[in-house]
């Protein structure tokens, strides 16, 4: 990976920003309630003759079967599975923004149908952390993550429809008028979902939200900074929300997201752990900012304190590390950023990034 020279020493000030601002927000939040040409021609390239169908039983809801990749093909493609992931971190989505982490419902399409336009499909983090990343060949993934799972994240309609504005609404729209673009995201919750308080509603939304795709995972209880807990309290925080989403029916967490990006002492407290019978063993745990992730081939990836990048413009701290700096970062340096060959079953790369990668349960490797 070759970030530019000033995201090392960038790194540890966004976090504290991150953190920060994280914080203001919290704090004031209130009661509930044009196509590039490289991309376009992978695309083209995938849905020729030349990508031959392939059986793919775990393929995700709202994806096509993978291809065959063969070193030929990923060429064509120029994949490049070793490559950079944005993880993109959202908070509320308020038409008037309180804090600086906020996104109105127009930012958050905007951002959307950019990623859909220049060929991004979302996976959920899940899926990523994990290596399931079932994208179409010469495309790119992307995460979308919501924190603290506020009422402007998801709410039903009378009519038991995703309730407009809300940033599930915005998610399936964008989807609908971009077929590639697959509506999924993934939704970190508190103590109380989407602010819903009764346990009725808790479970329609999570029930909702899974079935249709969504990812539902831990974000601690009380959203405390886990790093000023003892290891008992840790386990506690997360462990509370493993026995809530059990009861309203979501499968256990794969995933979570540390409040404030602040990890515990020991961070393996975060990863895995159990509390009263609620067991917990996390396949990634995310932070709070702000560069792309590493590929989770990727020798380095560690997935113990995944990297996220905030949405927002390039204003103030951000001009050199939200999503609007680094897609544009991704945009001018191609190489660096991940390009799949459409098979679940192979990770395919540039010959000179073969050292870079571990080949985890038993993919085949497709250095071209």
């Amino acid at each position: 990976m070759r970030l530019p020279a000033s995201s090392t020493r960038i790194v540890g000030v966004a976090n504290v920003v991150v953190i920060t601002t994280a914080i203001i927000g919290l704090s004031l939040m209130p009661s509930p309630p044009g196509p590039h040409a490289g991309a376009a021609a992978a695309v083209r390239v995938a849905q020729s003759p030349a990508a031959s169908p392939g059986a793919s039983p775990a393929t995700p809801v709202g994806l096509p079967p993978g291809v065959e990749a063969t070193p030929e093909f990923a060429r064509q493609v120029r994949a490049n599975e070793a490559g950079l992931v944005p993880v993109l971190m959202y908070h509320r989505i308020l038409r008037k923004p309180v804090a600086s982490i906020d996104r109105t419902p127009a930012e958050l399409r905007k951002e959307l149908e950019r990623l859909a336009r220049d060929g991004y499909v979302p996976v959920t983090a899940a899926e990523f952390a994990t290596g399931e990343i079932h994208v179409p060949a010469g495309r790119f993934p992307v995460v979308l993550t919501f924190d603290d799972g506020h009422p402007s994240h998801f709410a039903l309609d009378e009519a038991g429809n995703p309730a407009p504005d809300t940033a599930v609404a915005i998610i399936q729209e964008v989807a609908a008028r971009y077929p590639s673009f697959r509506p999924t995201a993934t939704f970190w919750v508190n103590k109380e979902p989407f602010g819903l308080r009764d346990e009725a509603s808790q479970a329609a939304a999570v029930r909702w939200l899974t079935e249709h795709g969504y990812e539902v995972a831990n974000h601690t209880w009380s959203h405390p900074n886990l790093r000023a807990l003892r290891k008992g309290k840790v386990r506690e925080q997360i462990g509370r929300v493993e026995r809530l989403l059990e009861k309203l029916g979501a499968p256990p967490s794969r995933t979570m997201a540390l409040p404030y990006g602040s990890m515990p002492r020991p961070r393996s407290a975060a990863r895995a752990g159990s509390w009263e019978g609620a067991r917990y063993d996390f396949a990634g745990v995310f932070l709070a900012g702000a560069e792309p992730s590493l590929s989770p081939y990727a020798k380095k990836f560690d997935r113990g304190a995944i990297q996220r990048i905030q949405s927002n413009g390039k204003k103030g701290e951000c001009r050199k590390w939200c999503s609007q700096y680094w897609l544009e970062w991704l945009d001018k340096h191609p190489g660096e950023r991940y390009v799949s060959d459409g098979d679940p079953g192979r990770i395919s790369i540039p010959r000179a990034l073969r050292g870079n990668i571990v080949a985890k349960r038993g993919l085949q490797v497709i250095a071209y």
